[in-house]
């Protein structure tokens, strides 16, 4: 399975931490961008949350975007995508 979406954290984000390790748990594919390595990744974060660099940042396969999502509102966007 393909990932739907990118992950965009810094290493020393906690919440970040908490929800790879439930997506890696639950066998959710996805890709991960670390914004202190990546100036024009920390600018895709800036512009979904009004200027703010607020990690984790989830950008999905449709544009969208989710800041600090729980597991199960990941689960419901990826349902969402997939019946789309």
């Amino acid at each position: 399975m393909s990932s739907s979406f990118t992950m965009y954290t810094t290493p020393w984000c906690g919440y970040c931490h908490r929800l790879k390790s439930q997506l890696d748990r639950e066998g959710i594919p996805f890709d991960i961008v670390d914004i202190e390595q990546d100036p024009s990744a920390a600018q895709i974060v800036e512009s979904a949350n009004n200027g703010n660099q607020t990690v984790p940042t989830l950008v999905y396969s449709d544009g969208t975007a989710q800041t600090n999502p729980s597991l199960i509102q990941v689960k419901a966007k990826l349902e969402e995508l997939a019946s789309a």
